[in-house]
C-alpha cells in the first residue's frame, strides 16, 4: 500500500525551495475543473483527480462540464457505498477500493475521491447512498479497507466529505451544531481510523460550517485534530467551491482549492492568495508547507523524476472487474422479510414469471450527482432475471408505474450548488391505467399458482447530490400498487432497488422482501441470483429502518433539512443507538439480514489479554443449506455516570458455514478503543470500568454476558 515516507517529505521540501511564488500557487488551486497545476521545470506534474463513488468518472473538459464523448472512458459500476457496508465484509470492501484503484490508474488519475464516510443521521440525506453506515464502527472498518485496495494501485484515496456532512439542503452555507461528544464518539471516528489504520493520502474539506466555522476554515477540525492528534500528513484538498476565505483557509491546514468554475486564476488560491503573500497577509512560508504535503504525495505515487518508470500500471473495465463487482453484489442485498419460506423460487416446474415495476428495467449508474459513470455494462433486474432463467420460463414485464430515467446531464454541477427541486409529478389517468393492468396480471397468475415479483424502490430522481428526499414514501404511487398487488396476489414477492431507506405501511401483508442497493454493473444478476437460490443472501442493514420518519431522533426533534443552522440535538443518539436505548419499535432493525438457513449462537465468553478484549463465542449452522453469518458485537458501556447508549458496536466477523457445521469465532478489540467514551464532565477521552457485551446477527442480539470489571 502507497504510504508517505521521511523520504518523500524530504523530497518535497527540496523541491518546494526551488520553486517560484508562481509556481507554488499553481500547485495549490486547480488548473482545471480535475486538476491542479504544476512546475514543468522541475518536473512537478498536475495531480488528476477524479469522482468514484460507484466508479471513475467519465472523462470532461478541462473548462466545462460537457463530456468528451470519446470510446475510451468507459468503466466498471461499482457498488455504492451503502451496498459496500451491507456486505459486512472488509475484504470486499477492499476489493472495491483495488478495482478502483486500478481503473482509477488505468484511466490516469492520481486521486480518486472517495470513499464517502460521512454518518447517515437522517434517511433523507441525498447522498447517503454513497455512505456507508449510521455506525461509527461498520464506515471505519469498510472504509479502511476501501482505502487500502485504492492505494494499491498508486492511487491516492481521498476521505470525505470532512466532516458533519450529513445533509444536502442548503449544503454550501448550513452551520451544523453538534457537541464535542458527538463529533469524537459519531462523526470523526472514520475519518481517525482513515488516517491511523487505512494511511489515507488525502483528505476533502466540506462545504458547511460546523459550530459556526466553515469546514476549510476550520483550525480545529483541519489542524488541531486531523494534523495534531490523528497525525494526517497527507494533503487535504477543498470539496469544489468550498474555499470562501483567501486569509482564512490559508492560514489553517487546507492545501489545495478546488471550484465548480473555469475562472482558474480568480479562485481564492490562485491570484487572491499570491496578492495576499506579496502584500505580507499571508506567509509564504505557510504556503510552502501546502506545497509540501501535495509534493510529498505524488513523491509517494511515484509521480516525480525516474520513480515514474516504477509506477504500478492500472486497467479498466475489465471482466474480471466484473467479476469483482458481481461478488459484492451477492454479498450486499439483505433478504428483510421471508415468512413461509417464499423464497428462494424454484424455476423447476415454473413456466412462467409475473414481472412488476419500473426499477426491473431500470439502470441507475447514469446520474446521482458526483457519483454518475459511463458504464461499460448494467445488467437490469429484468435482465439479470431473463439471463438466469435461460429460456425456460416466460417471464412477462409490465410497468405497474411510471418514472422517468434518469439521466444526468453536463448542467447538473452549477445547478447542484443551489437547492434543486426533484418532482413525482404523474398523469394520475395513466398512472391508474398502470396499475389496473398490473394488478389485473397479478391476480390472473395467483389465481394460476404461478409467481409474481414486483420490483420497485428509488432512483436517482431521489439519491441524488444536492437534493434532500422530503419524505420516506415510494415515489410515483408505489404504495398504492403495492398495496393492491398483496390484495390480488398475497404472495407477491417485493423487491427494493434504492440507496436510502423507505416507509413500508404494507410490510405486515407481505411475505417476502428484498433489498437490493446500487450495487454496480451485475446488481440484476445478482438479485436473480438470490432469488432463485444460486446465492444465499448473507447482506445485512448498515442503518436502521424506522417504521415511520417521525420515528427518526433528527426527525423527532426537527432539525434535519433545515437552512442556515441545524442543531444535532440528539447528541449520540443516532440510528440504532436512539431506537435501541429508547425501545422504539422499528421496521428492521441495524445489523437486521435473514438466510435461507439458520445460525445458532452460544458458548459466549469474554475475557481481557494484555491491552485486548477478545470476545469468543461458537456459531452454527442448524439449517439445511450453507451460508454466511454475521456475528455482531455489541458493547454496553457502565459504570461512566453520563447517560450512554444501551450499546453500541464495536466488531463484527463474516463467517461461512456448510449445513450443520459449527466454528468458535474469537473478535478481539483493542480495550483502549472498545472501552473509550468521551466524558462530558472531563472534556476528555476516558475508558469505561466496565462493559456489558452482546452478540448476534442484529442489534437485537441473542447472547448476553453480564459486566465485568476491566483489568
Amino acid at each position: 500500500m502507497t504510504v508517505i515516507t521521511e523520504a518523500n517529505k524530504a523530497k518535497a521540501r527540496d523541491l518546494t525551495a526551488k520553486l517560484t511564488l508562481d509556481e507554488k500557487i499553481a500547485i495549490v488551486h486547480a488548473a482545471g475543473l480535475f486538476r491542479n497545476g504544476g512546475a514543468e521545470r522541475l518536473g512537478i506534474p498536475s495531480l488528476k483527480m477524479d469522482d468514484g463513488p460507484m466508479g471513475v468518472r467519465a472523462e470532461l473538459h478541462n473548462d466545462n462540464w460537457a463530456p468528451l464523448y470519446n470510446t475510451r472512458d468507459y468503466v466498471t459500476y461499482l457498488p455504492s457505498g451503502s451496498a459496500v457496508a451491507s456486505t459486512w465484509n472488509p475484504d470486499l470492501a477492499r476489493a472495491t477500493g483495488e478495482v478502483l484503484g486500478e481503473e482509477a490508474r488505468g484511466r490516469g488519475k492520481d486521486v480518486i475521491l472517495g470513499p464517502s464516510i460521512n454518518i447517515k443521521r437522517s434517511p433523507l440525506c441525498g447522498r447517503n447512498f454513497e455512505y456507508m453506515s449510521e455506525d461509527p464502527v461498520l464506515t471505519a472498518t469498510q472504509g479502511v479497507a476501501y482505502i487500502q485496495g485504492v492505494q494499491e494501485s498508486d492511487v491516492a484515496a481521498c476521505a470525505k466529505h470532512y466532516a458533519v456532512n450529513s445533509q444536502e439542503t442548503d449544503r454550501l452555507d448550513v452551520d451544523e451544531t453538534v457537541s464535542e461528544r458527538a463529533l469524537r464518539e459519531i462523526y470523526l471516528p472514520a475519518f481517525e481510523a482513515a488516517v491511523h489504520d487505512g494511511g489515507v493520502l488525502s483528505v476533502m474539506g466540506a462545504y458547511n460550517l460546523v459550530n459556526g466555522t466553515k469546514c476549510c476554515e476550520h483550525k480545529q477540525l483541519l489542524d488541531d485534530i486531523l494534523r495534531d492528534e490523528y497525525g494526517f500528513d497527507g494533503f487535504v484538498v477543498s470539496d469544489w467551491s468550498a474555499v470562501r476565505d483567501t486569509k482564512a483557509s490559508a492560514e489553517v491546514g487546507m492545501d489545495v482549492e478546488m471550484s465548480v468554475t473555469p475562472n482558474f486564476d480568480d479562485y481564492y488560491f490562485a491570484n487572491p492568495l499570491k496578492k495576499a503573500v506579496e502584500n505580507g497577509e499571508v506567509k509564504e512560508s505557510d504556503v510552502d508547507v501546502k506545497v509540501e504535503r501535495v509534493i510529498a504525495v505524488m513523491d509517494a505515487l511515484h509521480m516525480l523524476g525516474d520513480a515514474r518508470a516504477t509506477r504500478k500500471p492500472g486497467r479498466y473495465a475489465t471482466i474480471d472487474h466484473a467479476a469483482k463487482a458481481l461478488e459484492i453484489a451477492r454479498e450486499s442485498i439483505v433478504l428483510l422479510k421471508n415468512d413461509e419460506n417464499l423464497l428462494p423460487l424454484d424455476e423447476h416446474g415454473m413456466t412462467r414469471l409475473l414481472v412488476i415495476g419500473a426499477n426491473a428495467d431500470r439502470i441507475h449508474s447514469n446520474g446521482g450527482g458526483s457519483a454518475v459513470i459511463k458504464a461499460l455494462h448494467e445488467i437490469s433486474p429484468l435482465l439479470g432475471l431473463n439471463g438466469e432463467l435461460g429460456g425456460n420460463v416466460d417471464i412477462e414485464y409490465v410497468l405497474g408505474y411510471d418514472a422517468k430515467q434518469v439521466n444526468q446531464d453536463e448542467s447538473w454541477q452549477e445547478e447542484s450548488l443551489e437547492n434543486s427541486k426533484g418532482s413525482d409529478a404523474k398523469d394520475e389517468l395513466h398512472a391508474h391505467e398502470l396499475r389496473e393492468e398490473a394488478v389485473a396480471k397479478a391476480r390472473e397468475y395467483a389465481a394460476a399458482g404461478d409467481p409474481v415479483l414486483f420490483i420497485g424502490g428509488l432512483d436517482h430522481e431521489h439519491d441524488l447530490e444536492g437534493r434532500d428526499r422530503t419524505d420516506m414514501r415510494l415515489p410515483y404511487g408505489q404504495d398504492e400498487l403495492i398495496e393492491a398487488l398483496l390484495e390480488a396476489a398475497p404472495n407477491t414477492i417485493l423487491a427494493f432497488v434504492a440507496g436510502s431507506p423507505i416507509e413500508m405501511p404494507w410490510a405486515d401483508k407481505a411475505k417476502a422482501i428484498v433489498w437490493n442497493w446500487y450495487a454496480g454493473c451485475e446488481s440484476g444478476a445478482a438479485l436473480a441470483e438470490v432469488l432463485f437460490g444460486r446465492v444465499n443472501p448473507s447482506g445485512h442493514l448498515p442503518e436502521t429502518f424506522p417504521i415511520a420518519l417521525a420515528d427518526e431522533p433528527a426527525h423527532r426533534i426537527g432539525t434535519f433539512g433545515l437552512e442556515g443552522h441545524v442543531d444535532y440535538a440528539e447528541d449520540i443518539y443516532v440510528g440504532y443507538r436512539y431506537f435501541d436505548t429508547r425501545q422504539i419499535p422499528v421496521l428492521f432493525p441495524f445489523g437486521h439480514g435473514l438466510s435461507y438457513t439458520d445460525f445458532a449462537f452460544r458458548d459466549l465468553d469474554v475475557r481481557q489479554v494484555d491491552d485486548e478484549i477478545r470476545v469468543t463465542f461458537t456459531v452454527e449452522n442448524i439449517g439445511d443449506c450453507a451460508g454466511k453469518a454475521v456475528a455482531q458485537v455489541y458493547l454496553g458501556l457502565e459504570g461512566t455516570g453520563e447517560d450512554r447508549p444501551a450499546k453500541e458496536l464495536k466488531g463484527f466477523a463474516k463467517v461461512e458455514l456448510d449445513a450443520g457445521e459449527f466454528r468458535e469465532v474469537t473478535v478481539a478489540m483493542p480495550a483502549a478503543k472498545a472501552l473509550r467514551y468521551w466524558s462530558n464532565e472531563s472534556g476528555a477521552y476516558a475508558l469505561a470500568p466496565e462493559a456489558s457485551v452482546f452478540v448476534g446477527e442484529s442489534v437485537d442480539c441473542l447472547l448476553y454476558t453480564s459486566p465485568s470489571p476491566r483489568d
